[in-house]
């Protein structure tokens, strides 16, 4: 190892003996979290994109293709209880194409495809059968298309065509959806719906069933994407209650009135055929015809009686017999108006209005007008029996009091969490400033102690280490240590002299000898610093 790098990582090692225990825990602690954070970030970067290889599979397919992966070491996950299959990005067209040429997975609906594998000898009945189940497959999958359905399933109930029927039945459908969220939007089950009975030759959109998989009836046969008849009069109610309440909060202010709508819905669907005949005016006929018979015989003048095909039989032989016959036919032109209409359920037989205002809010009120006002909002009509009742009626405040101390009750709770919040966010801000303050005083010290000057030792190479310090030198006597072992210093190559006594020391040399003495006393009294101190020296010299 160099010199250098074991010189630093001598300092640091001392430096870290000389951390307090607060000090050393704290530094513990700081360098887990930053240990943790890049291992944390690491994994996260390091981490690759998974995407969708297939979704909605069933079990069979879903183990086939983990198989797969396994054989192929390609990395996975399963959502979805199982049926959808995660894999890294730049895999999964690759693995679908595996897939594919293996015939998975091979649960899916087909569509048009199974079409492709009937053959010559099938059946009229197997045709039918077959084409129906690809229109069925392909209507599953676009419906799997839209945002928010996992999976589909189609059902279609199409008539057989025969000529021994006079009237030929309507096609029907059922649709069930599996969705990601809780339930669709009505704008995506009037998606549905309109999908389906356009891919099908003469379906209506209320002849399609939607329901999802928590068995709700997004929409009924007969009744539309609207709901059934409840749903309706809810929905009905509800919508003419805001009207009327939006109203009254205007007026009485909020608060102090209540309104109750009842509406008496028709849960009969039916099918309603009109003809309409009207003679147009001024139209020629469409034929006429006109016969006249002349007759002259004998007999007497007494007049006979009508015979068949209007022909005049003499009533006596007295008679002669003449007379004159005529005839006119005319068909006349028509107008012909066939009106077929289906009357839905849903239909308002009769509806109910009660209105409740407070009365001390609204004692100057006149209740003609406000019944008015609440007639006219609600569409009330007097001819199908409606009423509107409105009355004056003190208001119970007890439960108004209860939810003014509930909400104010939550408004504490929710303040106060959002105070404990903001302490506990100031906490860990306190907590990792201090931190950062620890970490920077820490380093100051260090570097500190990194740009202390080192002592001047001058030329005290140049010197014999046999010299001896003179007596004259006030020191303090050095404590009984062992000294360690003196640094061999090159002496430079100069001429040796004999000396015959103790030479005359010139000041500098003084100098050098009083600062020998201070580190011979500093030796003593902490030598492993002194060692550190001249083994740093000696390293510096030699790279220099």
């Amino acid at each position: 190892m160099p010199a250098t790098v074991s010189s630093w990582f001598s300092r640091l090692g001392k430096t870290i003996r000389e951390f307090t225990v607060a000090q050393r825990t704290i530094a513990i602690i700081g360098i887990a979290v930053v240990v943790l954070g890049i291992a944390a970030l690491t994994a996260w970067a390091s981490k690759p994109s998974y995407t969708p290889l297939f979704s909605g599979l069933a079990a069979a397919d879903a183990n086939t293709i983990v198989e797969q992966l396994r054989t192929d070491g390609v990395p996975y996950e399963l959502t979805n209880g199982g049926g959808t299959i995660l894999v890294p990005e730049q895999n999964v067209y690759d693995q679908r194409l595996k897939a594919a040429s293996a015939g998975l997975p091979s649960s899916s609906t087909g569509g048009y495809s199974l079409l492709d594998d009937m053959g010559v000898t099938s059946s009229e009945f197997q045709q039918s059968v077959t084409y129906k189940r690809a229109l069925e497959g392909e209507l599953a999958n676009t419906i799997q298309a839209l945002d928010g359905v996992k999976t589909a399933s189609v059902r279609l109930a199409i008539p057989e065509e025969t000529v021994f029927v006079s009237e030929k039945g309507e096609p029907t459908a059922s649709v069930f959806v599996d969705t990601e969220r809780t339930t669709l939007s009505a704008d995506q089950v009037q998606a549905i719906v309109h999908l389906t009975s356009a891919s099908i030759d003469g379906m209506k959109p209320e002849n399609v069933a939607v329901i999802d998989a928590a068995g709700t009836v997004l929409s009924a046969v007969g009744v539309g994407a609207t709901g059934s008849a409840d749903k309706q009069a809810s929905d009905y109610e509800e919508r003419v209650r805001a009207s009327v309440q939006t109203m009254l909060d205007r007026v009485v202010g909020p608060g102090n009135s209540s309104v109750v709508v009842a509406a008496d819905m028709n849960y009969e669907s039916a099918e309603r055929v009109e003809e309409t005949f009207t003679t147009p005016d001024g139209a020629p006929a469409l034929n006429e015809s006109t016969q006249t018979e002349d007759y002259t015989g004998s007999g007497g003048g007494a007049a006979g009686v009508l015979g068949p095909d209007n022909i005049a039989v003499p009533g006596n032989a007295a008679g002669d017999g003449t007379f004159t016959s005529e005839s006119e036919t005319k068909n006349n032109a028509l107008n012909k108006v066939t009106e077929t209409r289906a009357i839905p359920a849903g239909a308002i037989n009769r509806q109910t209005v009660s209105v409740a205002l407070d009365a001390d809010a609204a004692g100057a009120l006149n209740l003609a007008n406000i019944e008015g006002l609440v007639t006219t909002a609600a569409g009330i009509n007097a001819d199908r029996g409606d009423e509107v009742t409105v009355e004056l009626v003190p208001f119970n405040t007890a439960g108004a009091q209860e939810a003014a101390e509930a909400l104010a009750a939550a408004q504490a709770a929710e303040e106060a969490a959002r105070q404990a919040e903001l302490i506990r966010t100031a906490i860990i801000t306190a907590g990792i400033v201090l931190l950062v303050i620890i970490a920077l005083l820490v380093y100051a010290r260090w570097s500190r102690r990194q740009n202390r000057e080192p002592v001047d030792l001058g030329e005290l190479q140049d010197f014999q280490p046999e010299i001896e310090a003179p007596v004259d030198l006030q020191l303090p006597a050095p404590k009984p240590v062992i000294v360690p072992e003196p640094i061999p210093v090159v002496a430079p190559s100069t001429t040796a002299l004999e000396l015959t006594g103790p030479p005359e020391l010139s000041d500098e040399q003084k100098d050098m000898n009083r600062k020998r003495a201070e580190i011979d006393a500093l030796a003593a009294q902490e030598p492993d610093k002194t060692a550190d101190f001249l083994r740093s020296l000696m390293d510096e010299k030699q790279n220099a």
